[in-house]
């Protein structure tokens, strides 16, 4: 089966590398790569895949990510419910991007003036790109898959994307997709230009992320 890949692919290495340097064992051959449409989603084994031009990959998760990054989504309702700026989904809150990739980071905020008519889109995968997304890391994350994804985001009307690593105890936020600042334990966490007047505290939330009861 000839899949129209941009550029095109020949070997598994090739596809893996154009996926962003994701391992093997995250690439659904269910349907055949180049063939995965939204109809795929959700379907036994599939639960928590996005689809990169035709390929499902697995998103990489785990216990302590979601547990971080149900925590960031609680601050960021806590802030913008009570001032109705939009809403919030978590990490199987699956959008498709103007790319044609079908997404879904940790946290990501919907501004009511970027969503049509005011009003939350029904489908299951609306056509939309966050205000702002919140990617908590992985061990198995890579450095290409991240740049994509961000590359992907920003390219759709993104605006701001935090990336949190508990493990180094460090943060980047991106206003571009290679324009960041890093910030560790010791900094403030802010949303601007997005929301302006959000913040968390790094090194409270990286203690919050280490406590044990």
């Amino acid at each position: 089966m000839n899949i129209p890949f941009r550029p095109p692919i020949r070997t598994v290495a090739d596809l893996l590398r154009h996926l962003g340097d994701v391992p093997a064992s995250r690439v659904r051959f269910t349907p055949v790569p180049g063939t995965a449409t939204v109809a795929d989603l959700g379907t036994p084994g599939n639960e928590l895949c996005e689809i990169i031009e035709g390929v499902l990959v697995e998103k990489a998760v785990g216990h302590a990510e979601s547990f971080l990054g149900l925590w960031i989504g609680t601050l960021v309702n806590m802030y913008v419910v009570p001032r109705k700026l939009g809403y919030c989904t978590g990490a199987d809150g699956f959008t498709e991007l103007s790319t044609g990739n079908t997404r879904a980071p940790d946290v990501s905020f919907f501004s009511w003036d970027s969503v049509a008519g005011r009003r939350r889109p029904t489908q299951a995968y609306p056509r939309l790109a966050p205000d702002f997304a919140v990617a908590v890391l992985s061990p198995f994350n890579t450095r290409a898959e991240m740049k994509r994804k961000r590359t992907e985001f920003f390219a759709s009307g993104t605006r701001l994307i935090w990336e949190i690593d508990p493990r180094a105890q460090i943060a980047r936020v991106y206003t571009a997709v290679d324009v960041f600042t890093e910030l560790t334990r010791a900094d403030t966490l802010n949303a601007d230009p997005v929301l302006p007047g959000f913040t968390i505290p790094l090194g409270e939330l990286f203690d919050y992320y280490n406590e044990n009861g």
